[in-house]
């Protein structure tokens, strides 16, 4: 018994209507049973699926319909033109996160530091982007240093981007003038950063608990502290040991957290240039601090 794909499609869509992409969604969970593009989906509306199909859709999309992400779904999520593995390990890269990229890959920096880097999508999009970059990229979670490390091997940046299981800065010396990075297969030649990003949890814990993202994604990408700024503020306080002279920091923050980070970043850079930058939305997104 075979199965007429328009049928399952259309059944999907109205199973997912409660979701703001019914249809982008149905699509691609059915490209994803059977090993097509969502645009090869929607070319060829008479394919048949075989009924093992059809149940390992009809799966996919009670779970998409209960608010499960669609990137957890299919194992992939496509961030600064490359797809990045993902699983419940990492947060889903988000599309607003690329201006820290762009960010970044305009200054051309040699030595980046990358600060709880989840699936490793900032430190990969910028290895691949600047390919004479030797980036460092730490997390708390080894989990997330799995799923970073195996999106390292797919894009071919292995030999560039060290991953290193750390508390923000932790790895790093405590005295100021001896910084050197972890033991590693890697020998970079570097004591200190031209470039220390992030994107850090930023949501308030009593707001975080109200979002729909706080039932799927690991609550250790996502809680930032009351307030929302403590992890921001903690790495603000490290990062000038580490952070080579004429050296920036990109930061991702809240919408609202702008005028609060900025004063954080004047506090603990009171003689660099500190400034916000907003998003396509025209939302506070990005906290830049050059050093002189």
């Amino acid at each position: 018994m075979v199965i007429c794909k328009s049928s399952v499609l259309q059944a999907a869509r109205s199973g997912l209507a409660s979701l703001d992409d019914p249809s982008i969604t149905a699509s691609a969970l059915l490209g994803h049973v059977l090993g097509l593009t969502r645009a090869q989906v929607l070319a060829r509306p008479e394919a048949l699926l075989t009924p093992e199909q059809a149940t390992a859709f009809e799966a996919l999309v009670a779970r998409a319909a209960l608010g499960e992400p669609l990137a957890y779904l299919t194992g992939e999520r496509e961030f600064y033109g490359l797809a990045f593995e993902v699983d419940p390990r990492v947060l889903v890269p988000r599309p607003e996160t690329e201006l820290l990229v762009d960010r970044a890959r305009a200054a051309r920096p040699a030595r980046v530091l990358d600060v709880g880097t989840g699936s490793g999508c900032i430190a990969i999009a910028l290895a691949v982007s600047l390919p004479q970059a030797l980036i460092t990229a730490t997390d708390l979670s080894a989990g997330a240093l799995e799923v970073a490390a195996r999106n390292a091997q797919r894009h071919g940046v292995v030999q560039r981007v060290q991953f290193v299981l750390s508390d923000l800065l932790a790895f790093c010396s405590s005295n100021p003038s001896d910084i050197r990075l972890p033991t590693s297969d890697l020998s970079f030649p570097t004591s200190y950063f031209d470039l220390i990003c992030a994107n850090l949890p930023y949501i308030d814990p009593d707001a975080l608990r109200t979002l729909p993202v706080s039932r799927f994604e690991p609550r250790l990408a996502l809680d930032g502290g009351p307030g929302g700024l403590v992890l921001i503020e903690r790495l603000l306080r490290q990062a000038p040991a580490a952070l080579a002279p004429g050296g920036f920091m990109l930061l991702e923050i809240g919408a609202s957290q702008g005028s609060a980070a900025l004063a954080l970043a004047r506090n603990t850079f009171p003689g660099a240039s500190a400034r916000i930058e907003r998003d396509l939305a025209g939302l506070d997104r990005l906290l830049v601090i050059e050093t002189h």
